[in-house]
C-alpha cells in the first residue's frame, strides 16, 4: 500500500551583503543530509495556510522575517525525499540581511548567507529550486522594483546599480540605467548626502511606495529592459 502524500514548503530567501546577492541555508541536524546546507522550510501543518508555514519555518530554522514573499513553483519528483513521497510549494523572499540577527533552532543547527555564486552542495532537490528562483528574480527586475526590497530604506545610487549587476550578472550602462530609474518618479531624493566609499558625497535615495503602488493603478509599466 502507498503511503499519503505529504505537503511541505520550502523558502529560497535571497538577501544583498558586500555587494553580492546572498542565499540563506541551514545546516541540517537531522537526516536525512543530515549536517549539509538546506533551504529552510518543512511540512505543512493541518490547520496553516502555506503562507504561514513558510513564515513559521523561517522563524524556526533562521530567526528571520520577510519583506518580500512569492510563491515560486511545486516541486513533486517521485524520490525527491527518501523518506516520503513530499510535495514541496516553493516560495522565494527578499530580505535585507542586516535586519536580522540569525538564530539557527528545530531541524536547523545553523544558519548562514552564503554568495549566490559559491554555494555550497545542497540536499534533496534544494539546487534545481534556487536556480529556478534565480531565474524567476533575474527575470521579474527588469519589470518590477522588487530589488529594492534588499537596499537599506535610504540609499546611494551606486548601490541601487551594483544590486543590480550582482543580480542580472553582467555591467549596466550606468549612465542610461540611472536616466531610465529616474524617470519612472518612484525614487525620492532625500537632503542627506553620504560619502560613499569614495569621490564625492552623493545624495540618498528613498523609495517612494506609495507612489508606485498608486502608479501602478494607473498602468504604469516599470521596464528596464532596455538599458
Amino acid at each position: 500500500m502507498t503511503s499519503a502524500i505529504r505537503l511541505a514548503v520550502d523558502a529560497v530567501v535571497f538577501g544583498y551583503a558586500d555587494q553580492r546577492l546572498q542565499l540563506l541555508l541551514i545546516r541540517r541536524n537531522i537526516p536525512p543530509f543530515e549536517g549539509e546546507w538546506a533551504l529552510p522550510g518543512g511540512q505543512v501543518s493541518y490547520e496553516e495556510s502555506l503562507e504561514a508555514a513558510v513564515e513559521r519555518e523561517l522563524k524556526e530554522e533562521t530567526g528571520i522575517g520577510i519583506n518580500y514573499l512569492e510563491q515560486l513553483y511545486t516541486f513533486g519528483q517521485p524520490g525527491r525525499d527518501p523518506r516520503n513521497r513530499v510535495v514541496s510549494v516553493a516560495y522565494f523572499a527578499l530580505v535585507n540581511p542586516h535586519q536580522f540577527e540569525l538564530a539557527a533552532a528545530t531541524d536547523a543547527a545553523d544558519a548562514q548567507w552564503f554568495p549566490c555564486e559559491k554555494l555550497p552542495a545542497l540536499a534533496f532537490d534544494h539546487a534545481q529550486i534556487v536556480a529556478y528562483a534565480l531565474k524567476r528574480l533575474r527575470a521579474k527586475l527588469s519589470y518590477e522594483p522588487i530589488g529594492l526590497n534588499l537596499l537599506e530604506r535610504d540609499f546611494l545610487f551606486s548601490d541601487l546599480e551594483k544590486l543590480y549587476e550582482s543580480i542580472l550578472g553582467w555591467k549596466i550602462d550606468r549612465r542610461n540605467f540611472r536616466k531610465k530609474f529616474l524617470s519612472f518618479g518612484i525614487l525620492t531624493e532625500t537632503t542627506v548626502h553620504h560619502s560613499g566609499h569614495k569621490g564625492r558625497p552623493g545624495a540618498l535615495f528613498r523609495f517612494d511606495v506609495e507612489k508606485y503602488l498608486a502608479l501602478k493603478e494607473t498602468g504604469f509599466l516599470f521596464d528596464i529592459r532596455t538599458i
